[in-house]
Formats: C-alpha cells, structure tokens, sequence
C-alpha cells in the first residue's frame, strides 16, 4: 500500500515511514517531493484538525486516483502559554522561522518560567483520505515537561527541549525505537493503523 504525505518535510515522511515498519504495516510512505512538491496552503484554520484537513485534500488532487493521503497538523501546546505555541508551532518566530529560530524564541519566552510550571504536551492530528474520499481523523497526545536548554542531536523541531512523563531524557536523547514508542505522532499513526488493519 501506499500512502502519500501531505508534507514537504522530509524528516516527517522518514518518521511515518519508521513507524509504518515498526507497526509491521506494509505500506510505503512517499512524500508530496514525488508527486511533484506539496501545493501551497494557507494554515488558517485555527485547528490541528482543520489544517490537517486542508493539507489533505490539497494533495489528493495531485495524487493518482487510487491512492491513500495522509496529512498531518501537530504541534507543542504549553500550559503557561496558554496552548501557544499550538497550531501556530511552525512559524513561532516568524512565516520563514525554522525549527532552531522556533526553538531559541520559545526558549526565551519561557526564560523566567520555573520548573514546576514548565508543563506542555505535543498533539499530532491525521487526516487520512481513502482513494474514494472517505476521512477519517486519529489524534495522539504525549505529555511532558520542558527543559530549560536543548538536549540531544536527534528528533526536530521542539523535541530537543521536550521531556515526556516518565522520562528524563529530551525526545532529542532518544533513539528513534524509543522515541516511536511513546511520542504523540506514534501514538495518533497506531490509532490509524487499528482502523486500516483492525
């Protein structure tokens, strides 16, 4: 089976595809890259669900009619933020930001924010379209506490500064069976995959 991501992010497409093997799954993830690049889409939804829904149906125009799209909306929520960065996580510190100018802004923000008060959780959303455009949506959730300077080379984006429950190490100190096992994308794909193989 395949499965297009609605993503241009390479390290996302290289994740589904190790939990897709993880899980046992016979599915090959192709990125938006091999359908020609991802259609440009305004993320204005306001929700991880409705942006998700949007990168999808974005795609499946540019997929072959029988193929499965998978999109894709998470983010890092933190309690003092009241949610913020939430949907908003990819361009914290701006529309051209990356992760290491997202990471170093919250890191700032966060400056005089003590310990016990540094509670967050990561949210992955998927939108999943079948070749005959039925939707189905999965959510996964991993909460944490977030460290007061990055940690680990692994991972992207937040993961360097963000330690689930249970854990001392940064998502970014995982190897990435560890991580696969316990973070919020791994968890909302194993919803996904119950539904597609039962």
């Amino acid at each position: 089976m395949k499965l297009y991501l609605a993503s241009g992010n390479a390290h996302k497409a290289q994740e589904f595809q190790a939990l897709a093997d993880a899980s046992g799954a016979e599915m090959q993830v192709l990125s938006a890259r091999s359908l020609g690049g991802m259609p440009s889409v305004v993320e204005d939804t306001g929700t991880f669900v409705g942006n998700a829904r949007k990168k999808a149906h974005a795609l499946r125009v540019l997929a072959p009619a029988d193929a499965w799209v998978l999109a894709d909306d998470s983010g890092l929520c933190v309690d003092a933020l009241s949610g913020a960065p939430g949907v908003e996580s990819a361009y914290y510190a701006g529309p051209q930001s990356d992760g290491a100018a997202n990471l170093a802004k919250l890191l700032h923000v966060l400056r005089d924010v003590p310990g016990e008060r540094r509670r967050a959780h990561f949210v992955c959303v998927l939108v999943l379209l079948s070749p005959t455009g039925k939707e189905q949506i999965f959510e996964g959730r991993c909460n944490g506490t977030l460290a007061e300077e990055a940690r680990g080379d692994h991972g992207f984006g937040y993961d360097p500064i963000f330690i689930p429950d249970g854990r001392k190490k940064s998502l970014a100190e995982m190897s990435e069976a560890q991580k696969n096992a316990l973070s919020h994308r791994a968890r909302a794909w194993m919803e996904l995959r119950k539904a597609l193989v039962g």
